[in-house]
């Protein structure tokens, strides 16, 4: 049976999405097709949205609304202490946690020869800029403790080694309360509060 040209191009665009293989792709699809008109209008509304309401934090790569994210704007955080994380996901992971105070950065991936991102492409320049401003005395090192993750670490540790006075900025790495080859995303909160208080210097 040939599929209408509409549901094998939509079945496909859901099949590029991160954890949806082409059964799940196919029933996505399938229930679009029998939603009401409204939803489907919702749904694509939402997704154009992204595009054109959502924008990066300029100080911390977050996203945001606004050209500085919520967090951010927040006066009563610590502006001593940046965390340095991988995705907005993760530092949503930390904030739903409660107990971190600082300021973030976000790399927006890890360095990863296999899928030809190099250091070059995240947003590790922005963070020594950012660290040569001052008033920064300590980074937490809060990638996910995978190959890439300590790859991405070890590689901002030098850089900031490199450029910085070690008694200035202090460098630590979050404990390992988070499994190898775990995400911070799907850590709860205890754990990711254990990690954040065991971190050591790195």
């Amino acid at each position: 049976m040939k599929i209408p040209r509409a549901i094998s191009n939509l079945t496909e665009a859901f099949e590029r999405l991160p954890g949806i293989g082409p059964k799940s792709a196919a029933r996505l699809a399938f229930y679009l097709l029998r939603a009401p008109e409204s939803e489907r209008q919702i749904l694509g509304r939402a997704a154009l949205d992204l595009g054109e309401k959502i924008q990066l934090c300029e100080r911390c790569f977050n996203i945001a609304e606004s050209p500085v994210c919520k967090v951010c704007e927040d006066s009563a955080r610590d502006a001593s202490v940046v965390c340095v994380v991988e995705e907005p996901l993760d530092l949503l992971s930390f904030e739903r946690m409660g107990k971190y105070k600082g300021f973030y950065h976000v790399l927006h991936g890890v360095i990863s020869p296999l899928e030809h991102v190099g250091p070059e492409n995240l947003k590790i320049a922005e963070l020594v800029d950012r660290i040569g401003q001052g008033g920064i005395e300590e980074i937490i090192l809060a990638t996910n403790p995978s190959l890439e993750g300590e790859a991405t670490a070890m590689y901002i540790k030098k850089e900031i080694e490199e450029r910085f006075d070690k008694d200035k900025v202090k460098l630590t790495r979050i404990a390992s309360g988070i499994p190898i080859g775990g995400d911070l995303e799907y850590a709860d909160s205890l754990t990711l509060s254990k990690a954040l208080e065991g971190r050591k210097d790195f």
